[in-house]
This record gives structure tokens, sequence and C-alpha cells, in this order.
């Protein structure tokens, strides 16, 4: 870590305490001009855990029945920054009942008591921004049956969080830290009484941020399709609430929703969920169908390409690929090395997918998410296509950045009469091997079949004079590569035909048959899937084709086709049970 980034991380925490001490004495609020619907969206089920004792944040599970949530011991700043954002106050409200209510207001007056007068984890920009939209969503709910002095406690808490986001919202992180941190102040300038002057500031900021942060095409620089949504998510929030309070979003916000729908929509599986690359997860449940409701925009990317992904899209199948190079510099702090994996969905059902991204579970699962091998593509030698960086100073703390990552991404859509198609390439093992790998996917008009080629190819002279010194490093033994497709845990999978074919069968009843052509032996391997609010990764499989480069081309030639079908009036229309074992 250098020393200017050094300085710049502790005047940033010197100033959040300053500010925090300093807006803890500003004057109460006598209550609400307005009060925004609460729009936020929480699981019965958590809540019930909850009220059980059972606390679930960051992955971690931690029993506390009858302890205050803020003497629970935990040393992962994740599990800290989740309670600190009360975002577990959207699980409670959905339980709402008396008891719910009870155990929120106890939390809640809690924190107020001990970090009300400016200190703790909590007074960060984005942080608070997110305490106070929830405060504001659920203030009738927290405040039903308080007292007069808890009131007088609220209204106080809520205007020095009010003060604090004025002071430092901008110095948040550029991004979702920024875009949070702006909307909480925005929502408390149309809510509390005193606070009007703050809403044309946060208004100005909100466009500021979408003119900078969403491109011409809807995308964000991190690539994350979660993060996305959280942005789209809050811009329409904050859109309601001031057409609610009569007032009009800035031009350039109104801009930027109608930009990032269309996006939303071509990163969404058949099923409902995002596609899981960067970071990023399918995104809370009825999250992004609410987000695209409340948009009112209809529109979609008219040639099925969005923040450097590609859509294949026939009947009730989808294909999602990562047709770009991964973010880089700060922006790759979450970012994976993905480039052309693919997952695919049928109907409800998830098929091929990536595994995820690692953060809940520890450091070793985090980095180990973050490598070529944990997604649906091809992985020369072991090597990822692009490379984690020894650890640097980012933002608030150390992160490790990608390097050496893809830096010609060709690809090209084809839409046909009878077929959607996809072709890409990438030069991440160029350097290294002197390869390139190109990716060519088909889907059938009917979403019925994806037939699939990978190739590496040695394209020019200095690229053979490259890889015949690897081969020459390898006694001619070729250059070892596997491509991966890891599947659902939920998808039931068998060699078939005397280990030529797998059979991969869905709850939904739907049966898919895998099988390949080329100098690659199959395999069927553990693999993992990595999935937000739970305890520990998910066992699945993935099937491997493993092969060896021997010469300047080589090609393997794979297909997924479904062997039988659900009936179009059932749709799959079974439930899944309800998990509460989390």
């Amino acid at each position: 870590m250098s020393y200017g980034q050094k300085w710049k991380s502790a005047h940033a925490r010197l100033m959040n305490r300053v500010q925090a001490r300093l807006s803890a004495r500003a004057r109460p609020a006598d209550g609400f001009v307005s009060q925004p619907e609460p729009r936020t969206i929480g699981y019965f089920a958590r809540g019930r855990q909850m009220m059980a004792g059972n606390l679930m944040f960051a992955g971690q599970l931690v029993e506390a029945k009858g302890r205050p949530l803020w003497e629970v011991d935990c040393d992962s700043a994740a599990f800290s920054d989740e309670i600190q954002g009360f975002t577990w106050l959207d699980d409670l409200a959905a339980v709402g009942d008396v008891k719910a209510r009870k155990l929120a207001q106890d939390w809640l007056f809690g924190w107020i008591e001990r970090y009300g007068r400016g200190r703790g984890p909590g007074w960060t920009p984005d942080l608070t921004g997110r305490r106070v939209i929830r405060w504001v969503h659920h203030a009738l709910f927290v405040l039903r049956a308080a007292s007069p002095e808890q009131h007088e406690a609220f209204y106080k808490a809520l205007a020095a969080q009010t003060r604090f986001l004025s002071k430092r919202g901008l110095s948040a992180l550029p991004g979702l830290p920024r875009f949070e941190a702006m909307t909480g102040l925005l929502y408390a300038g149309i809510s509390i009484q005193g606070m009007e002057a703050h809403i044309a500031p946060a208004i100005k900021a909100l466009a500021v941020e979408c003119r900078r942060q969403i491109d011409e095409q809807g995308g964000i620089i991190t690539r994350n399709p979660e993060e996305l949504l959280e942005v789209f998510t809050l811009l329409t929030w904050a859109q309601a609430a001031l057409e609610e309070a009569g007032q009009h979003a800035d031009p350039e916000h109104l801009k930027a929703i109608t930009r990032i729908a269309p996006t939303l929509r071509t990163l969404r599986h058949a099923d409902g969920g995002l596609a899981r690359f960067h970071g990023g997860g399918r995104g809370l449940d009825g999250r992004l169908d609410q987000a695209l409701a409340a948009s009112g925009i209809k529109a979609k990317q008219g040639d099925g390409l969005a923040m450097g992904y590609a859509r294949l899209n026939c009947a009730r199948t989808s294909v999602i690929i990562d047709g770009a190079s991964p973010p880089m510099g700060v922006a790759s702090t979450h970012a994976h090395a993905s480039t052309l994996a693919f997952e695919l969905t049928s109907g409800r059902r998830p098929l091929i997918v990536n595994c995820g991204s690692g953060d809940g579970f520890g450091e070793d699962w985090r980095r180990a998410g973050r490598a070529t091998p944990s997604h649906s593509v091809l992985c020369l030698a072991g090597y990822s296509s692009a490379r984690l960086a020894p650890a640097r100073w980012v933002g608030m703390g150390e992160a490790e950045l990608l390097e050496g990552a893809p830096a010609d991404v060709p690809l090209q859509l084809d839409v046909q009469h009878e077929k959607r198609r996809f072709e890409g390439a990438h030069d991440g093992y160029l350097k290294s091997h002197g390869l390139t790998h190109a990716r060519s996917l088909e889907l059938s008009l009917d979403g019925r079949t994806l037939e699939g080629e990978d190739y590496l190819v040695a394209l020019d002279a200095a690229s053979r004079k490259r890889f015949d010194t690897v081969m020459d490093a390898t006694r001619l033994e070729g250059v070892p590569y596997q491509i991966r497709f890891h599947l659902h845990p939920e998808a039931d999978v068998a060699l078939d035909m005397g280990g030529l074919a797998v059979s991969v069968a869905l709850r939904s009843g739907e049966i898919w048959v895998f099988r390949f052509d080329g100098p690659v032996e199959m395999t069927l391997e553990p693999s993992v899937y990595l999935e937000k609010g739970r305890l520990r990764p998910r066992a699945t499989q993935q099937i491997v084709l493993s092969g060896a480069a021997m010469q300047y081309s080589t090609r393997v030639r794979w297909s997924l086709a479904k062997a039988q079908d659900t009936a179009l009036a059932v749709r799959d229309l079974a439930m899944d049970e309800m998990d509460d074992s989390v």
C-alpha cells in the first residue's frame, strides 16, 4: 500500500468520524412531511428465523436468542456491514406481527442508544444511506405503539444521519455506494420536516452520477448484473418518491432508467433470475420484476448485446454469454476471469451455471470463485484467462484486482431463420501460450438444442513460435486444457451410452443429453454452487472435457439437446419447497 493511498483512507475515516459526531448534535426533526411507500422486499422465512434467535448475515449463522443484536460477537466486517445497513428490517416487516415489530423496535432503538451519537462502524456514507432508506420505508411499522421518548430519539437520529449524508455522501465510492448515499439523502429531504434544503442537492448529485456511471448502453463499469439491478432499483425508488412529493427527477436520472431497463432484460434468464457474473448473484426474488414494472420501460436491447454480455433466447431457453474483457483497475475488485463463459436456463430451471461469488464463504472461496475453472468455459493449462494481482489498497481496505486480462474480444451475433448464433474469441492465453480461444454457440429456434465449438488456434507466426516454445518445454506432450460445464445443484446427472454422453434431468421433468466430438476425454467431477444467504457452498457436479493441444489448431464440438420435454400446458408449475434451513 502506497503512502498516498494510506493517507487518503485514514483521512476518509477521520472525516467520517468527525462529521458523525458533529451531525449527532443536529436539531431533532419534528416528524414526517410525507412517507414513501415501503418498496423494499423482505423474506418472511428469514424474519421468522431472526425472531427464533438465528441470525444469518454475510454467510454466517449466529445463535443469539435473547441477546441484543448489537452485542453479538462477530469479527467479520461483512457481517457488521449487513446489520448496520438495516436490510434485516425488511425481513421483520415482512412478518409484520406484534412480536416482529417488538424485535425491530428493540434492535432499532438499541442502535440509537449505542451508536446514535455518531459512534461505531455504521457511520459511512453508503451504510447510512441504506439505513435511512429502511427507516423511512418502515417508520410506521417501528413507531407504532412506541413511547414519545422513542419517537423523539428516532427523529433525532434520523436528522443526524441526514446531516451526515449531506456532508459526506459525495465521498462514498463511485457506483452503488454513492447511489445509496444520495438516495438516502433524497429520501430524508422529501420525507422529514425541516430537511427540504437537501432535496435539490440530492437530485443534482444523482443526475451527475447517472451521467458518469451509466454508459450509453445502460451498463456500469463493474459489469456486475446484480449491482446494476441495485442501482436501477434505487433510481426507480428515488423517481417514485419525487413524484409522490409532487416533484420531478432530473432528465439525466430519467434517461439512466430508460437505458438500464433494456439491459436488465437482456441479462435476465428465462426463470426471471439474473445471470451470475463478476460477483453478482441472481438478485432478490421479485426485485427485478418489481423494478422493471415500476420503471414502466418495456424496451429491449435490439442486438442482444448488453454491458458486454450476449443473449441467445428461443422458446423457453435462454443462454447468456460473457462476451467482453473483465473490468480492470479499481472496478475489478470483485471481477471474475469469465470471458466466453455461459449460463443456460430452461424454463424455470437453471441447467448450466457458473459457480458464483464466494465472497460470503471466506477468502479461499472468494479467490476460487473468481478463477476461470469456476466458470463454464475452457481453461488452458490451469491458467485463468485473467490473473489476480497482489493485494493493494482500494478505498477503505485491501483488494485483489485483475491483471493480464484479455485485451481483444471480438464477437458476432447472427440471427438466422432456424437458429441464433454467437461467435467470440479472446487473447487471454496469447502471451503465455501463443493460443487464442474461440467459441461458437448455436441455439435452435425451438430452444431444444445448443451446439457449441471451442477452438484453440495459433493465428500468426509469432503465436506459433510461442506455442512451439511451450511445446518444447512440455517435451511435446501438448498443452492440457479442460472445457467445464458446471451444473445447477438441482440437476440430476449420470453418464450414459457407455460414457459417451451425459444425461441431465431437471426437476421439471425435462431431460437434456450432452454429447461431444473431438480429441478429449469426458468425466463427471465434483463442483460447487456458491449462493448468497447460505451457510456453505452447495455441492453439485460438472461435466469436464479434458484434452491437450498438440497442433496449431485444436477443435472440440459438443451439444446439449433436450431429449424429453414437459407438456407446454404444464410449464413447470410445481413449486419448490421452502428452504427454512438456509
